[in-house]
């Protein structure tokens, strides 16, 4: 795994991505959320979006694309923006998501710590929901993303398997009556926590993930042609070896810390 050059951490942060996609849709943001990202804004000026399609991979950090580019093929063709962001800290994933969705501090959303509560703090969805549009998720088990968002006016599709979350997803794509699909995956995390984050188990789910997310990118161009939809992928937090044979995250260091968002329209 790469020392990163005099731990160096990303400028950007993934407090703004909640106001961006807001804005990207045309309705107010959340009312915690720190502003929308400068290179964000410009990138979707004038481009007209109405739907938006956010791909959650659990623990997908800056140096595995730094490492692994070429892993990373099937979501660069697919985007146009690589956006390196920092997490917030403790960087574990219910902490990173629900700033992510509401734009802010976790001392603000009030989770702190590997805990699942329902947020109650203004979020991306309520935002939408205000506005009459439709966002749902779309997650799996008793993961994060399953949790922390609900008991709001929209649709939870709660399946057992990330493919089953990405064949729901497409499912969902084809009716094409949300302005918002997050779906989570957390294949990457749970198996490098097991043997780390660069075992073979671990590159193959990765590999999983990168593939996925170009299926999604296909159904939109499929099945929303006369759409313009801003498509996502976009981590929570990242990771780093441990003890040489298994993973974790959750510290204040580079490689748990910085991340990496890719962004398009399509």
């Amino acid at each position: 795994m790469p020392d990163l050059i005099n731990e160096i951490y990303c400028p950007l942060s993934l407090k703004g991505v909640a106001a961006s996609l807001t804005s990207a849709l045309g309705v107010d943001t959340p009312a915690e959320a720190e502003a929308p990202l400068d290179i964000m804004l410009k990138f979707i000026e004038g481009k007209r979006i109405d739907r938006v399609l956010m791909y959650n991979p659990d623990a997908v950090a800056l140096w595995l694309f730094e490492k692994y580019t070429d892993i990373f093929a099937p979501v660069m063709l697919n985007t146009q923006l690589t956006l390196p962001l920092q997490t917030v800290m403790p960087s574990v994933t219910p902490v990173c998501f629900a700033t992510m969705y509401t734009g802010a501090e976790p001392d603000i959303h009030g989770i702190k710590a590997y805990r699942k509560p329902v947020v109650k703090t203004d979020s991306v969805f309520d935002a939408l929901i205000r506005a009459g549009k439709k966002p749902c998720i779309v997650s799996t088990g008793e993961d994060s993303m399953s949790k922390i968002f609900l008991e709001k006016d929209m649709d939870y599709f709660i399946v057992d398997t990330p493919d089953e979350a990405n064949e729901k997803a497409i499912e969902l794509i084809k009716q094409d009556k949300y302005d918002l699909i997050c779906v989570y995956n957390g294949n990457y995390d749970g198996t490098m926590h097991k043997v780390g984050p660069e075992g073979k188990a671990a590159i193959e789910a990765l590999k999983h993930n990168t593939s996925a997310f170009a299926k999604l990118a296909d159904a939109v161009k499929e099945y929303q042609p006369h759409r313009k939809t801003l498509i996502g992928f976009a981590p929570d937090h990242g990771c780093h070896e441990i003890d040489g044979v298994s993973g974790s995250h959750g510290l204040m260091m580079p490689e748990d810390m910085n991340i990496i968002h890719f962004y398009g329209v399509i």
